[in-house]
């Protein structure tokens, strides 16, 4: 499985990005999707997740404003951030699992990430 993921940019304070991210090589459509993100000199961290039945995980930073929503014909997974802040400021990584998971090892296949930079 490839993950590429894009859509991220410069954006003010309390604008909006939405991320995508398509798998490629199989389907994805019985797996896990999910979004972290890693700030510069800090650890990765989780972000949101949607299992294959639709449901869904959210780090509590992100509850409210961030969804995160798939779409298995396209096998892509979106993230809608809303609000956003200087904190959220980060690469963001989608990857695949098997298990509605909020660690890290629990993901087999990793995008590449993409730059999201939110200005004060």
């Amino acid at each position: 499985v490839q993950l590429q993921a894009c859509g991220g940019g410069l954006v003010q304070a309390g604008g909006s990005l939405r991320l995508s991210c398509a798998a490629s090589g199989r389907s994805v459509s019985s797996y896990t999707m999910g979004w972290f993100r890693q700030a510069p000199g800090k650890e990765r961290e989780f972000v949101a997740a949607i299992s294959r039945f639709g449901s869904i995980y959210y780090a509590g930073y992100a509850t409210g404003r961030f969804t995160i929503s798939r779409v298995n014909a396209k096998n892509t997974v979106y993230l809608q951030m809303n609000g956003l802040k200087p904190e959220d400021t980060a690469a963001y990584y989608c990857a695949v699992g098997v298990r509605l998971a909020q660690n890290a090892p629990e993901y087999d296949y990793w995008g590449q990430g993409t730059l999201v930079t939110v200005s004060s």
